[in-house]
């Protein structure tokens, strides 16, 4: 299969090999002549123009830093420029009202289109691990199953577009209001003495458990291997969290929603992410005394 890859970031880069080591030709578009060199040399064939990337191909997939952008990328570049049999995927995680606005956009020009962000971090898109939460016509989504399944270990169909975007800023709203307890609760247990690995042993098999605490302990040395062990490099930037919080916040503002945990972690990470926004999301127990 012949498929456009818009957007090779830290996310997108690996995302794009992948598909090129399931033997799919990949025409590769970003502004960074670094990705596009490192897309190279994983197999792509790169462009310069995203026009031409998505010229005669089957599917374009997008990873995309923000709503305006994607809106920008499908209306300029995409539509209208790739055939109207493409199968459109966008990756990004940005606001439900712009995921609708442009799939409209894409349906009402012949084509069909999915929004399916991902949750997993940079370790599963270079992996091929990623879960993708997806939006989109029953049929649109079974066209798209089969591409997302070569970067991800879960594909889940959320419903109709934006759906995807939904899920998306629901989960990581409740990851990061997670997170910020778990790093609260490890500084409470050495404050009362209690040896950090012994408090993990006891809760990561108890009613506290949970993802923060045992798959991405943000304390060096205690559980599996994650960024805190690295001193906090990699993984999922401080900067992304904000920015999927802010979503979240401007998501529950427009259903009126009441979300007091998810408005304080959007305020905690706010203050953290002026000094720390390239640290991984988990460095904001440093900010805890």
């Amino acid at each position: 299969m012949k498929i456009a890859f818009i957007g090779l970031g830290n996310m997108g880069g690996g995302m794009a090999a992948n598909l090129v080591k399931a033997g799919h030709d990949v025409k590769a578009f970003d502004l960074s002549a670094d990705a596009l060199e490192r897309a190279a040399g994983n197999g792509c064939e790169t462009f310069t123009e995203a026009k031409e990337a998505v010229a005669g191909v089957d599917a374009v997939v997008s990873m995309l830093p923000n709503g305006k952008i994607v809106d920008a990328v499908y209306s300029g570049d995409v539509i209208g420029h790739a055939p109207t049999e493409a199968i459109l995927l966008d990756c990004s995680t940005i606001d439900v009202a712009t995921a609708r606005k442009v799939a409209g956009d894409a349906d009402g020009a012949g084509y069909a289109m999915v929004d399916a962000p991902v949750s997993g971090g940079i370790a599963a898109a270079d992996g091929g691990t990623l879960t993708f939460m997806v939006g989109g016509a029953a049929d649109a989504f079974a066209r798209a199953d089969p591409i997302l399944s070569v970067m991800g270990k879960a594909v889940i169909h959320a419903g109709d577009s934006g759906a995807g975007q939904a899920a998306k800023i629901c989960n990581n709203m409740l990851l990061g209001a997670s997170m910020i307890a778990t790093c609260e609760t490890f500084k409470l247990a050495d404050k009362l003495g209690l040896d950090l690995q012994t408090f993990y042993d006891i809760s990561s098999k108890a009613s506290g458990q949970n993802w923060s605490m045992t798959s991405y302990c943000p304390v060096p040395g205690v559980g599996p291997q994650s960024p805190a062990d690295n001193e906090y490099a990699g993984g999922f930037a401080t900067a992304l969290m904000l920015k999927d919080l802010r979503l979240a916040m401007e998501a529950a503002s427009g259903a009126d929603a009441d979300v007091p945990m998810g408005g304080r972690a959007a305020e905690l990470y706010e203050a953290f992410a002026e000094e720390n926004g390239g640290l991984d999301f988990s460095a904001i127990i440093k900010s805890l005394g």
